[in-house]
């Protein structure tokens, strides 16, 4: 299972917050779901994407993703970064019980070119897949409109997915698919935690009350919006301190990169 990338909470001398390395789960690692969220219904979610990220013969990770349209998949950079091969899940509520499976290449994933590991910027990507077509499990989630300007989303709520870890002591595989109901927070709020260095006007962040939050093995997968089920985020990283903790979960903001997946899938709204 891939983690979600983290931030390390050490206060420095401003009083902001130094950006730590992504955790990774190397081998068979742990796996969990969304921490203190619901269980998804079958069919609740059929937009969700899983991704069996296989670094090579001994070693895979997990993430999430979400189905754009027919052939393409949205995710995180770090998920799909030097790894060679992909299976991509789609309909699936339990975990590795897909309704579809497509296993692709690296040639098939385009990554963002300015993705910056270390500053954590421009965490996107795509995978190419092959026709699928659409079903009452299998879905596209829709994006928001190419516009001159788009809201902040600040105070709305929204509803984020996965298969992460259920809580930050868990070691337990949990296959069942989890969603948690948040609610967006400005930049501002977001950068009290991390600093100014970390989150940037292309991130966007959730409050995580009563440890109601995205951790690790949710990288990648969507934010949407509640009232109209539109895509506005996808995880991206959260704090080394644990999920648990009230700290904001951070995302990579959708509408930053309309004309960029547009660019690469032709997907537009």
């Amino acid at each position: 299972m891939k983690f979600l990338i983290v931030l390390a909470l050490c206060v420095a001398a401003s009083s902001a917050y130094t950006i730590g390395s992504p955790v990774l789960a190397d081998s068979n690692g742990i796996d969990g779901r969304i921490t203190n969220g619901e269980r998804a219904a079958v069919g609740q979610f059929p937009y969700q994407v899983g991704l069996s990220l296989k670094k090579n013969r001994f070693s895979s990770s997990w993430c999430g993703g979400s189905l754009i349209s027919t052939q393409w998949v949205l995710t995180a950079a770090h998920c799909t970064e030097g790894i060679p091969e992909i299976t991509v899940y789609l309909g699936a509520t339990e975990r590795t019980s897909a309704q579809i499976k497509h296993t692709v290449r690296k040639d098939d994933v385009i990554i963002h070119a300015d993705w910056n590991s270390k500053k954590l910027t421009n965490d996107i990507s795509l995978i190419r897949i092959p026709f699928t077509s659409f079903t009452s499990k299998i879905n596209r989630v829709r994006l928001p409109g190419i516009a001159q300007s788009y809201s902040l989303y600040t105070g709305d709520r929204v509803i984020a997915s996965g298969w992460g870890l259920t809580s930050d002591s868990s070691n337990s595989v949990s296959d069942h698919l989890m969603y948690a109901e948040l609610e967006v927070v400005s930049n501002a709020v977001c950068k009290r935690t991390y600093g100014s260095a970390a989150v940037k006007d292309s991130n966007i962040c959730v409050s995580t009350p009563r440890g109601v939050s995205t951790c690790s093995g949710d990288s990648g997968g969507p934010l949407v919006l509640e009232s109209s089920k539109i895509q506005v985020g996808l995880t991206s990283y959260g704090a080394r301190a644990g999920c648990e903790l009230g700290h904001p979960a951070a995302f990579t903001r959708v509408t930053s990169y309309l004309e960029w997946i547009k660019e690469h899938t032709g997907v537009e709204y």
